[in-house]
């Protein structure tokens, strides 16, 4: 079979945008190593960047089957522009439809859908302006984020708040740095996990799975995987000694945490795989964060990647992850 790559590759960012503009784009290695992993099963790898020639390059071509990892760069709907340009073009691909993608980048338009099903996710307010009064509607501390952004982005120390000063400063910063609304929760404190899920219907199956463990934090920043601990403090030459796989949980909890993973990837109709982030409330309560349907895979063991960190602990190489996806969309599609 002859599969083709979609993806974005990192770039310093230009004047105009935010530094961490290009944060969810991938390295040349990551891109070359999923090259590598999808040559262990199939002849060729039509290598497609998802920038203004890729409809001409996927119209030309017409792989077989297409794995996007491609994030897009333009636009608050930008993971679902590969995706509908290979639908237009009736090409198959790896993942979930334009709409999940969108769905689940817009964070506050998930929460809803994950809400609607009973599906527990911290109580939420969408900010357009430092003027709204949010702490009429949620309870402090809170935490706020960009409303479509990825990869940590926006996500600083500072975006814990404890005051209605702090949050309009927070606010004001998203929205005037962003261009965008700011999505502001109510903080939960728990123990955080992150779920790798692989396969669809009966077929779905959960990875072993990663605790992060904020403890090695250094004294003074918040207990968040923030923008600094992903990027700044977490090096491949040093890494943060942060996850650990299996997570350390009873049965009980390990139940609690799959299954409520597994209902949010089949209310968000979510395809092939998908990682999910999840916290714990005070009650013990797992509860929604996020669900990150393009997950990120860096290859090298010292990154702190997580899906292949599950899929390590899965017995699974990293190959063997990448096809993985593969076969499950060849079998989604009937191919």
């Amino acid at each position: 079979m002859r599969v083709g790559l979609t993806y974005n590759l990192k770039k310093e960012a230009e004047a105009g945008v935010p530094s961490d503009f290009y944060a969810e784009c991938d390295e040349i290695e990551t891109v070359e190593s999923v090259k590598a992993a999808l040559l262990e099963r199939h002849e060729e790898v039509v290598m497609i960047e998802a920038d203004e020639e890729a409809y001409e390059k996927l119209r030309k071509t017409r792989p077989e089957m297409v794995f996007n990892m491609a994030e897009g760069i333009w636009g608050e709907s930008r993971e679902s522009q590969m995706p509908a340009i290979m639908e237009m073009l009736r090409i198959p691909y790896t993942g979930s439809s334009p709409l999940t993608l969108a769905l689940c980048l817009n964070k506050a338009r998930a929460k809803e859908v994950l809400s609607h099903y009973g599906i527990p996710t911290p109580r939420f307010v969408v900010a357009e302006s430092q003027s709204l009064e949010v702490e009429r509607h949620l309870t402090f501390p809170m935490i706020v984020k960009p409303l479509f952004e990825g990869s940590s982005k926006g996500i600083k120390n500072d975006s814990i708040v404890s005051s209605r000063e702090e949050l309009k400063a927070r606010v004001a910063t998203i929205v005037n740095e962003y261009k965008e609304p700011a999505l502001v929760e109510e903080y939960i404190d728990g123990r955080e996990f992150t779920v790798a899920l692989l396969g669809n219907g009966r077929d779905l199956k959960t990875l072993p799975i990663v605790e992060i463990n904020y403890s090695c934090l250094p004294e003074g920043v918040n207990h968040i995987y923030s923008y600094e601990a992903k990027w700044v403090l977490d090096k491949p030459e040093n890494p943060l000694n942060i996850f650990s796989c299996p997570a350390d949980v009873n049965e009980r909890l390990k139940k609690a945490i799959e299954n409520v993973a597994r209902d949010a990837f089949r209310a968000l109709d979510v395809k092939d795989w998908c990682r999910i982030d999840i916290r714990l409330d005070s009650n013990g309560t797992p509860h929604i964060l996020e669900l990150n349907p393009l997950p990120g895979i860096l290859m090298d063991p010292n990154c702190n990647s997580c899906f292949p960190k599950a899929a390590r602990a899965a017995g699974m190489t990293f190959g063997g992850l990448v096809n993985a996806v593969v076969d499950a969309a060849r079998e989604r599609y009937g191919i």
